[in-house]
């Protein structure tokens, strides 16, 4: 039996965007978090804990930076963590395919001084395009352990946890970077005023050298110290304008070149390139037909709308499965809880939890589908050239090319999807694109969707409609990106700058691993916050119970006349009904008569104009809480206003009680209207300020409304009603 661990060493893994620094933490930790083939997947500081050799670490994935300036909000966190927080032990992961690049970054690091490993990632795609490292020398050469793994697929992490606890027992001191002797001889005259200035020696070379090309955010630190501090800034600026008059080039470029020295030169001595073409060489290819000018936008929409073609028909068997087993279900429990027994339990039971709850799990195979294809775009690098592809039509409606990555990640969840917008430089970038993010249709708006489009439509034209749906959400955002672009967040727009990674061939667990993750994440859901929801709904649907109605049968022609308690008419004529029809007026009366009913009925009158009655308008406004809760409100409504023996699946009832006219103007206002309270919540966070996420909720729901009104008032004059 293993000892009590006491002792928790820190590891901090750093490294540039697409390096796989997300996929080695996962296999370090066993987390499975986001992982994404392209630039910006980790926005912020996230930790993971594993055990060895009866040693607890700690290992934190900072974000993914080209460099360790302070430009950015991802070096700003990353520049925190490794010179404020000091980790035990620091990994620099980077991409052995474009090695020289990689190592720019890495000699930025070596600065610092810290305890490092390198971790030479995608060692399998190097060693295919014929590239050779020579390891020990490499290691020999920097003065500190260098790991060969493959994060996507587990390899060589169990020896990157055994350097990384050599390591923490032994630490290392890398050899500084060679960057040449007139930027060395400036370093080493600006650390020593660094050094009279009470400057750690851990990093005293990197500050030096961020003093020297006048990174705002260090001069505001070393300015904040006593005199020798400004002392240290003075020698900066002075080896500055020495080294710019000497080489004739602004510094930022020169220092630049020194480390792409550093680069070639380390890269030069430990790699030998075999006879195969580089790694690059397939994907260029490959974007010749998939990027081009012309033919690239084509083949983005056709790849979609695969997408959505299979989340329809490959899920709608499964979806059926799924939706008889609930049924199977309410059938047992009928057959064996009687009527009289308990009966408000067994209605919670039945027309509460299974009615609501099942009307939402019984999606779970089209959540499946949809999050499989868009880790299938993420994971082989193509979304990254659908953000290349989308840029110049995004520039033109007044967002970012970057935007195109939080709005995709929209499509899975609007709350993740705003987080995302931190990796946009530009103020107004991120709330444009926030403000506008919930207008793609998210994971949890798919349910609804699976309900409507086969209710109103015929199935020849549910893949269709599904993809016009993504489609216009996407199309409105960008309508509305420009107006907020020429009104409220008028100025310069940012220029666009993105690496397209390699094209790489995802594996499955890497795959499966993603879609698991989030459509647990519905499943908990739709075990937690929307059981929770339907008991709410359900209650407020039930209660309070109305005086027992009587129904005076008049034998007489068969005719019947509903009466309440105190004797008068509740019809104004006397008209001929069946039994189970006088039946299903007792249960709408009953649910007329909840709490449900009457706020749907004090909403009806607003709602009216668009086509909803009551019971849609309980639907709307429970999927403010979450979306899901409509599909889940409707389940209730009608399972308690059902009285046959063998009710009809949800989407025929609906097809019954609703013309298409009414379907459509659902859609509209489901795919605009009222962001759910969590995309409300984590808009005032990323923001700063509650105005922004009122206009949000509020500008969104009022365009609903509109839109929604003009189709079905417009429909009704054309006859379509």
């Amino acid at each position: 039996m293993l000892r009590q661990t006491t002792t928790t060493i820190s590891v901090a893994l750093a490294g540039q965007p697409n390096a796989g620094k997300t996929s080695i933490f996962n296999a370090l930790t066993g987390s499975t978090g986001n992982v994404g083939n392209y630039p910006g997947v980790t926005v912020e500081r996230r930790s993971g804990k594993y055990n060895h050799e009866n040693i607890r670490y700690e290992v934190i994935d900072l974000p993914g930076t080209y460099s360790l300036g302070s430009f950015s909000p991802e070096e700003r966190v990353a520049q925190h963590e490794l010179l404020d927080n000091t980790p035990d032990v620091l990994v620099v992961v980077v991409d052995s395919t474009v090695l020289t690049r990689s190592l720019v970054f890495f000699a930025q690091v070596l600065q610092l001084g810290a305890n490092t490993v390198l971790a030479l990632n995608m060692a399998d795609e190097a060693r295919h395009a014929g590239q050779q490292i020579d390891v020990a020398h490499m290691s020999e050469l920097l003065g500190c352990p260098v790991v060969e793994t493959e994060g996507h697929r587990g390899r060589g992490v169990a020896r990157l946890r055994e350097v990384i606890a050599q390591v923490a027992a032994n630490p290392v001191t890398p050899r500084a970077p060679v960057l040449g002797e007139r930027l060395s001889e400036a370093l080493a005259s600006i650390s020593t005023r660094l050094a009279a200035a009470q400057i750690p020696e851990r990093g005293r070379d990197w500050i030096a050298c961020r003093l020297l090309v006048d990174d705002r955010q260090v001069v505001e630190r070393v300015s904040r110290l006593d005199g020798a501090g400004q002392l240290a800034r003075q020698e900066a600026q002075q080896q500055r304008e020495d080294l710019e008059r000497l080489t004739n080039e602004r510094i930022a470029v020169y220092v630049g070149e020194r480390y792409h020295g550093f680069a070639h030169g380390l890269v030069s001595e430990i790699r030998r390139q075999g006879p195969r073409a580089d790694a690059r060489a397939l994907s260029d290819s490959v974007d010749r037909v998939l990027a081009h000018r012309l033919l690239g936008l084509p083949f983005f929409f056709a790849i979609m709308y695969a997408i959505f073609w299979t989340t329809f028909t490959v899920g709608d068997q499964p979806m059926g499965w799924i939706e008889a087993g609930f049924a199977r279900l309410g059938d047992s429990i009928t057959g064996w809880w009687p009527a009289t027994s308990l009966p408000a339990l067994r209605s919670l039971v039945l027309d509460g939890i299974i009615a609501g709850v099942g009307g939402v799990v019984v999606f779970l195979p089209n959540i499946v589908l949809l999050f499989l294809g868009l880790a299938l775009l993420e994971d082989t690098g193509y979304m990254a050239r659908a953000a290349f592809l989308m840029d110049q039509l995004m520039h033109r409606f007044g967002l970012h090319g970057k935007s195109f990555l939080p709005l995709m990640t929209g499509f899975g969840c609007s709350v993740p999807g705003i987080m995302a917008t931190r990796t946009l430089e530009n103020e107004r970038d991120r709330l444009i694109t926030m403000l506008v993010l919930p207008l793609m249709s998210c994971g949890a708006r798919l349910p609804i969707w699976m309900l409507l489009v086969p209710a109103f439509f015929p199935p020849q034209l549910r893949s269709p409609i599904l993809m016009l749906i993504y489609l216009g959400g996407a199309l409105l955002a960008l309508v509305l990106a420009a107006v907020l672009r020429k009104t409220l967040f008028k100025g310069q727009e940012a220029p666009f700058v993105m690496e397209l990674p390699p094209y790489r061939l995802p594996t499955w667990r890497a795959l499966v691993n993603k879609m698991s993750e989030r459509s647990l994440l519905y499943v908990r859901k739709a075990g937690t916050v929307i059981l929770a929801i339907s008991i709410v709904m359900w209650f407020i649907t039930a209660y309070p119970r109305p005086q027992q109605f009587e129904i005076d049968t008049r034998i007489a022609a068969g005719q019947v006349e509903i009466v309440d308690e105190g004797g008068a008419a509740a019809t104004s004529t006397p008209r001929r009904i069946t039994g189970d029809e006088a039946a299903s007026l007792r249960a709408g009366e009953r649910l007329r008569h909840s709490v449900a009913g009457r706020i749907g009925g004090l909403l009806e009158p607003v709602l009216e104009p668009l086509g909803y009655d009551w019971k849609l308008a309980t639907g709307l406004l429970g999927s403010f809480a979450a979306k899901e809760v409509f599909v889940a409100q409707m389940g209730i409504i009608h399972s308690l206003g059902e009285t046959d023996e063998e009710s009809a699946p949800l989407r025929a009832v609906l097809a019954r009680n609703y013309s298409p006219l009414v379907g459509v103007s659902l859609i509209i206002f489901l795919l605009i209207a009222t962001p759910c309270m969590a995309t409300v919540a984590v808009t005032h966070r990323e923001s700063g300020r509650w105005r922004w996420a009122l206009l949000q909720f509020g500008g969104l729901t009022g365009l609903a409304y509109v839109l929604a009104l003009v189709v079905y008032q417009g429909g009704r004059l054309l006859g379509l009603e």
